[in-house]
């Protein structure tokens, strides 16, 4: 359920389906994340990974510009569905 109160970001899921498919690390994801001036280390993400903790704008455009995929896809949206349309 999406709007579960035991939820805490949408995105779990499919940041660690992402982050494994570019064969990264957490620690790997969160140096390209503070590249790119977000302060996000290999902890936060392991909290994002298991719905413990929630994900900033900014930081979701993060993920998405490190893991090279679209917002709409890691929040959890069918875009093949959305170019239907």
């Amino acid at each position: 359920m999406l709007f579960d109160p035991k939820n805490k970001n949408v995105i779990y899921q499919r940041l660690i389906y992402s982050r494994k498919r570019n064969h990264l690390s957490q620690q790997e994801l969160a140096q390209r994340m503070q590249s790119y001036g977000l302060n996000v280390d290999q902890h936060a993400i392991s909290k994002i990974e298991r719905n413990s903790r929630a994900v900033s704008d900014l930081e979701l455009l993060g993920f998405c510009r490190a893991l090279g995929v679209q917002p709409q896809w890691l929040l959890g949206e069918d875009l093949s569905k959305l170019e239907e349309h």
